[in-house]
This record gives C-alpha cells, sequence and structure tokens, in this order.
C-alpha cells in the first residue's frame, strides 16, 4: 500500500520544483526526502522521477500520482472536519494569511469576536500578499486566505478553492489638508506614493492617473500602506487608498472620490474540503462580522 506521507512529499515536489524547496517547507532533509521518494517509487513498481543535470521533473505516470494524492488529500481533510463537528464545537488552529490593510481594520475585531464565541480556535495569522496567500492555501500551507481584487484586475483561481465575498471597499484619493486638491485630475504635479510595479493596486492608480490626462509623479514606493498614510497625512505625497485603511487605521488627511467611485472586493477563500470545518467557518464567520462592525 502507498504511503500517504511520501505521496504528499512527491505532491509537494510538483509545486516546489526541487528538493531542496520541498526540504525548506516540509523541515525535512533534502537527504530524508530523496530515501522517502525513492521507496514511494519502490512501492509503486513505476519510474517516477527522472533527472535531467540537476533538474527532477515527474514521469506522466508521477503526475497522475500526484492527481491522485490531491484526492486523497481532499477526503482526509473533509474526514478531520465532520471528525471535529462530532463534538458540537469549533476548536483547532486555522491558519490565516492576510493582507496589511485588511490585518489592520479585520483582524483585532475578528480575533475578539472569536475569543468571546469559539475560545476553542486557534488561529495563526501570517501577513502575505493576496496572489501568494491564494497559491499559498491550494498548496496546503494554509487553510483561510483574505485577498482583494482591484477593478479589472482578478486575483488567481485555483481548482478546489472556493470563495466568499467580506466586503466592497471604495479606492479614494488622499491628499493632505489644505492642499486644494479636490479632484485626482489637480493631482497632476504631486509626489505620489505607490505600491511596487506589479502590484495589482500599481497599475490600477497608474490607469486613473492616465484617465485623468496625466502621468503620475511616483517618488515613493513601498507595499507598507501606512506610510502611504503618513505621507499623504504629512502632504508630502498623495495616494490612491482603499477604504479599510481610511476606516482601520483613520487617516487624518482629506479623502476625495474618483470618477465612477471605483471599488476592490476582499473576499475569503479556503479549499471546498475544508467547507464542514467548524473552525474555519468560525473564522469566516468572524472575519465578516468584523467587516460589518466598520463604520462606513
Amino acid at each position: 500500500m502507498l504511503d500517504l506521507h511520501r505521496l504528499s512529499l512527491l505532491r509537494e515536489l510538483s509545486l516546489r520544483g526541487t528538493i531542496t524547496a520541498v526540504a525548506s517547507t516540509t523541515g525535512l532533509s533534502a537527504s530524508a526526502i530523496s530515501q522517502h521518494l525513492s521507496t514511494l517509487e519502490r512501492e509503486a513498481g513505476v519510474t517516477l522521477l527522472r533527472r535531467s543535470g540537476r533538474v527532477l521533473t515527474l514521469t506522466p505516470a508521477a503526475e497522475r500520482l500526484v492527481h491522485r494524492t490531491e484526492e486523497l488529500l481532499a477526503t482526509m481533510e473533509r474526514a478531520e472536519a465532520e471528525l471535529a463537528d462530532a463534538t458540537g464545537r469549533a476548536h483547532g488552529t486555522v491558519r490565516l494569511a492576510i493582507f496589511q490593510s485588511a490585518s489592520l481594520a479585520l483582524l483585532p475585531g475578528a480575533l475578539l469576536h472569536l475569543r468571546s464565541r469559539h475560545p476553542d480556535v486557534r488561529v495563526v495569522a501570517t501577513q502575505r500578499e493576496p496572489a501568494a496567500a491564494l497559491d499559498d492555501t491550494w498548496a496546503r500551507d494554509v487553510d483561510l486566505v483574505v485577498a482583494e481584487e482591484y477593478p479589472h484586475h482578478s486575483a488567481p483561481h485555483y481548482p478546489g478553492i472556493e470563495r466568499v465575498p467580506l466586503t466592497h471597499d471604495e479606492i479614494l484619493l488622499g491628499v493632505g489638508h489644505g492642499l486644494g486638491i479636490d479632484a485626482l485630475s489637480q493631482a497632476a504635479n504631486m509626489p505620489w506614493v505607490m505600491e511596487p510595479r506589479g502590484a495589482a493596486s500599481r497599475h490600477f492608480a497608474e490607469q486613473q492617473c492616465r484617465l485623468a490626462g496625466f502621468e503620475p509623479d511616483v517618488r515613493f514606493e513601498t507595499t507598507d500602506l501606512q506610510t502611504h498614510a503618513q505621507l499623504v497625512e504629512s502632504g508630502l505625497a498623495v495616494a490612491l487608498i482603499p477604504g479599510l485603511m481610511w476606516r482601520g487605521r483613520g487617516i487624518d488627511a482629506a479623502a476625495r472620490r474618483l470618477p465612477e467611485r471605483p471599488h476592490r472586493t476582499v473576499f475569503t477563500a479556503a479549499r471546498t474540503s475544508s467547507r464542514r470545518s467548524a473552525a474555519v467557518s468560525a473564522v469566516r464567520a468572524a472575519l465578516l462580522q468584523a467587516a460589518q462592525d466598520l463604520t462606513p
């Protein structure tokens, strides 16, 4: 009979690409992983791995086995959720990945809600960018993710990942008090702070500026939205800031609406195989309650 642990290592290799990366993820040594995979190959009775120089590739038989492993892991997750449900209470650890502005605005309230309603649910939260977090959920590194989608920028979709809307978040132009800027077009000559190139928010912000008739003078680049807020508050830059930052942190600056009042969508995503998990459902409900509790 094939060993599920060894099958999981083969799946990790298909996801990570190298034994070194699998070792970093699992905490096992590279030699131990190689031994497990060699044993799995003997158990399977077929060639699973081919070496080309220093690169290991999976054979078609191995790819089929990885697909079946996905099904086995999903079945195990459903079975564990059903066993947990038999106790009649939500308990256990939920690994949560969440991006910065959602963490600032939603996480404290959600954790307080959980502490009062579901004290046996333990949340381990990690700040991750949404695209990476969705990938981690699909790879089973985390159980639940809070992610975002900007207008006309779809976040990655993965098979077996279920999304649930959390809130719609208006994106506003932030300007320092007294600058006399009432519309986006009037910010053409101002310094801007934006996230680095490649981020959906950066592409969205640049497109908004271009539609307003100018190319933004981006003087500051950072993924830290608290730095965005501080630069705006000081009058050193302007920025497009999502509503969760305004509601969760509180920003001492003027907020100007954009044409067409664009919104980003904030949602939770989890594997469909964890749908029966009372702990995951409890964390999702707590995040939704925290979003509803915020003053618009």
